[in-house]
């Protein structure tokens, strides 16, 4: 497969324009949420719709990539849609144009011993949870949780693990006791005996149970001022994103780790493959972003961000679909 797979690329690249387009590309870390963006790179999809992408790597969290993005040092950030909602609470502008997750995908893990029964909440208190970073979707799920049930950050303490091997390595070392992240790391808890699955919020009906609705996390999103002065850098990007989610849904988990850049690639393939598999259900078939599902963010930010409690947030202003809507239909990678 890996070789059909490069010979389509190849034969591509005949048709690649002789002078790209670059483009800065700011990802927040190797969670599968954000898998379509490699996908799209190894398939090489962003060179056949003509860009030159500059990828920066902020492995310890999106809200790294966030800043990156507001001081200006990338054009498009790879992050969570709920990163909008923020900015606007700042009078700051950032737009969400392809969604690459509808759904969580966070899961909250313990080791073999952990004391934390979600059917009694308070035996949470004294925990040290780790999250990707402070300020992350990860932050964000552990305080709504706490705040759900009475508690709050005091009750606990949060400490900033990255994501993918370095979280893993944490809570198997006993850094922390408790793990809120993604996949990969989910799944190599499990399969490696490390720990176990206590909150999961990968499937439709774990994430209704814990947010009260679908939440949808990773999009692709930059600032309002380069999307209205580069809007055909924009529909490029998307484009490339849109096919390579399509090819993704046509595929299987095995064919989509063998087109990966092996950067992105953590632990053992075989089980590599099988997060992959496990987080199938969460990613967009089309990049379209539904306005039925972006108010579950909104409603959960309020409950402890006092800017956004404080601000009247117009989630029109927060993501744009009119990209996706411009993708022709016959891009699809065969």
């Amino acid at each position: 497969m890996r070789n059909l797979i490069m010979a389509l690329t190849a034969s591509t690249a005949l048709a690649f324009p002789a002078m790209a387009e670059d483009v800065r590309i700011a990802v927040g870390s190797f969670n599968l949420n954000n898998l379509p963006f490699p996908v799209a790179q190894g398939l090489g999809l962003y060179e056949k719709h003509g860009l030159e992408v500059r990828v920066d790597n902020f492995a310890s969290g999106g809200s790294k990539t966030l800043q990156a993005l507001v001081a200006g040092s990338t054009d498009v950030a790879v992050g969570f849609y709920d990163h909008t909602i923020q900015m606007q609470a700042q009078n700051k502008e950032v737009v969400a144009f392809v969604q690459l997750a509808r759904n969580s995908g966070l899961v909250l893990a313990g080791r073999p011993d952990a004391t934390f029964d979600p059917a009694n909440p308070e035996t949470i208190k004294g925990a040290k949870i780790g999250i990707t970073a402070p300020g992350s979707s990860s932050d964000f799920f552990v305080r709504y949780y706490l705040q759900r049930h009475g508690l709050s950050d005091a009750d606990v303490s949060l400490i900033g693990v990255g994501s993918g091997g370095t979280a893993v390595a944490a809570l198997q070392e006993a850094k922390i006791d408790l793990l809120v992240n993604y996949d990969p790391a989910a799944t190599i808890i499990t399969e490696r005996g490390i720990g176990k699955i206590l909150i999961d919020a990968r499937s439709d009906e774990g994430a209704i149970a814990i947010y009260g609705g679908i939440y949808p996390t990773s999009v692709l999103y930059s600032r309002q001022d380069f999307i209205d002065e580069n809007p055909e850098t924009i529909q490029k990007v998307t484009d490339a994103t849109v096919e390579a989610l399509r090819w993704m849904h046509d595929h299987t988990a095995e064919e989509i780790v063998d087109v990966l850049p092996q950067e992105f690639v953590t632990g053992d393939r075989d089980t590599y493959v099988k997060a992959v598999q496990n987080a199938m259900a969460i990613f967009s078939p089309d990049g379209m972003i539904d306005p039925e599902t972006i108010n579950t963010p909104l409603e959960v930010l309020k409950t402890f961000n006092e800017n956004v409690a404080n601000a009247e947030i117009d989630l029109s202003r927060t993501y744009t679909d009119a990209f996706v809507e411009n993708v022709a239909p016959a891009e699809v990678t065969q």
